[in-house]
């Protein structure tokens, strides 16, 4: 039998494919929240040593953290995107989780301790707060400058989330690109802490008690460490060996069959190796009655040709055995 024509292309199997726009709306989205954060921490931190506040002061924590990662997430799109070498034959792909491990562990580190920690400091030893108004405009430029970043974070997530067909937050929670469920769920809390802080910040000014203000503190700490367990989770999931969902894994198993050389399926893993990036691994029966070398050579062109799918980093496929049920 003669070896089958390479130049087919195959359909995307995945589902997502990382085509240059995806890549460019993911740098965007790192881009715009590393300006955000940089000018918010900024400020925060003016407004933290002139008001005394320590709602203030854990913002200004928090936002010097996600700045920080930002940065991190900035060195993960590009080492991911280095081409494929002999020590890495499958590329950089899994780059990317190692350094946004790395971001969410300092937003646990950073963000989270020192919030808590000066909460608690200041319950023990607490220090009223000045100039209140300096805070309340700080913190709703922050507002404004956060949402911002949440707008571009939400417009990419929902462009992956009507591919996939999923609800917005299924999508963060599952997509395999980690930079934009970071900056997702990072600006959320950045939101959500901002109005914590001026509720902390407003009690103070209208009790005269510091522990508002404090307490303030500690829930903006908790809350960014709940969010760096869940980015931790997620990442320690794709490094380890993330595969994935049964909808895509069906659509994949659907286009093999498409291949007319292709007559059953038994097995097909695709296991994450980076941001919309699979190896596929499968067990495929053969069309016909061929030779050794015959079955060799259409096995490695359907390798190809998978290959050619611009999520699909390799492709390893083997005979199945007669007696394996069809999936």
């Amino acid at each position: 039998m003669a070896d089958a024509p390479d130049g087919e292309s195959p359909v995307d199997i995945t589902g997502q494919p990382p085509g240059p726009d995806t890549h460019a709306e993911s740098a965007l989205t790192v881009a715009v929240a590393f300006g955000a954060n940089l000018l918010i921490a900024i400020a925060k931190t003016g407004a933290a040593v002139v008001t005394a506040s320590a709602s203030m002061l854990a913002e200004a924590a928090h936002s010097w953290a996600d700045t920080g990662n930002e940065i991190f997430l900035i060195i993960a799109q590009r080492r991911a995107a280095k081409a494929a070498d002999a020590d890495h034959p499958f590329g950089y792909g899994r780059e990317v989780y190692v350094w946004s491990l790395f971001a969410a562990i300092g937003l646990f580190a950073v963000g989270a301790g020192v919030s808590i920690t000066h909460g608690i400091s200041e319950l023990a030893d607490p220090e009223p707060a000045s100039d209140f108004g300096v805070a309340y405009a700080v913190l709703a430029v922050a507002f404004v400058l956060e949402a911002i970043s949440f707008r571009q974070a939400t417009r990419q997530a929902r462009q992956g989330a009507a591919t996939q067909h999923q609800d917005l937050l299924d999508h963060v929670l599952a997509t395999s690109d980690p930079t934009v469920r970071a900056v997702f769920f990072e600006d959320a809390a950045a939101l959500v802490g901002v109005v914590v802080a001026a509720a902390g910040i407003g009690l103070h000014q209208v009790t005269g008690s510091p522990v508002p203000d404090a307490v303030g503190s500690i829930l903006v700490g908790i809350l960014l460490g709940v969010v760096a367990v869940v980015l931790i989770d997620r990442n320690r999931r794709f490094l380890v060996g993330q595969v994935v969902d049964p909808q895509v894994r069906a659509a994949a198993v659907r286009s093999l069959l498409s291949f007319t050389e292709v007559e059953r399926v038994t097995m097909l893993r695709l296991e994450f190796v980076g941001a919309r990036q699979v190896y596929l691994t499968g067990a495929v029966d053969l069309a016909g009655n061929m030779t050794e070398t015959d079955t060799a050579r259409v096995l490695a062109s359907l390798e190809r040709r998978l290959a050619r799918s611009p999520a699909v980093v390799g492709a390893t496929l083997t005979l199945s055995l007669p007696e394996d049920p069809a999936l």
